[in-house]
C-alpha cells in the first residue's frame, strides 16, 4: 500500500528541485525512457528510508552540484508510492533485483551502472556522490 502523498512530497520534492522530472505511472516511464536517445541518463529509485533520506538523496545533490560532467536527462520513480512507475522502470533493469533506494545510468539507451541499497547504505553521502561523480565522469564523454 502507497504512503501518504503529503508524507513523501518533500521526499520527492529534495529530487525534482534539483530538476528530476518525477514519473507518477507507466505511461510516464515508457514516454521518457523511450525518448533518452544518446548520452547520459539518470534515474533515481527514491524510497521513504533512512538511508534514502541521510545518503541517497544528500548524495545525488553532491554529485551534481560538484561533478565535472552532469547526465543529460534526470529521471526518479518513488517506489513506496508510485507503484506502477517503478515497476515499469525495474523492468529497464530487470535482471537486478528490486532495490531502494537506488541508482541506474543508461548512456545511449543502455544500462552501464547500477547502485543497490546495499552499496549506499552504511557509507555516507560524499562516498556516494564520489562514486556517482567518477561514474558520470566515465561515461559522460
Amino acid at each position: 500500500m502507497p504512503y501518504s502523498p503529503l508524507l513523501v512530497k518533500p521526499m520527492k520534492e529534495e529530487l525534482t528541485s534539483i530538476g528530476f522530472k518525477e514519473l507518477l505511472d507507466s505511461g510516464a516511464v515508457d514516454a521518457a525512457m523511450g525518448d533518452i536517445g544518446t548520452g547520459m541518463t539518470f534515474v533515481v529509485i527514491n524510497a521513504v528510508s533512512g538511508t534514502a533520506a541521510g545518503i541517497a538523496r544528500p548524495g545525488v545533490r553532491i554529485a551534481l552540484e560538484n561533478g565535472s560532467k552532469r547526465p543529460d536527462r534526470l529521471l526518479t520513480v518513488f517506489a513506496e508510492q508510485d507503484l506502477e512507475a517503478t515497476a515499469r522502470m525495474r523492468a529497464h533493469f530487470a535482471d537486478i533485483p528490486p532495490s531502494e533506494p537506488s541508482f541506474a545510468l543508461f548512456k545511449d539507451g543502455e544500462l552501464v551502472y547500477f547502485m543497490p541499497r546495499h552499496r549506499i547504505e552504511g557509507s555516507d553521502a560524499q562516498v556516494v556522490a564520489s562514486d556517482l561523480g567518477a561514474v558520470f565522469d566515465e561515461f559522460g564523454g
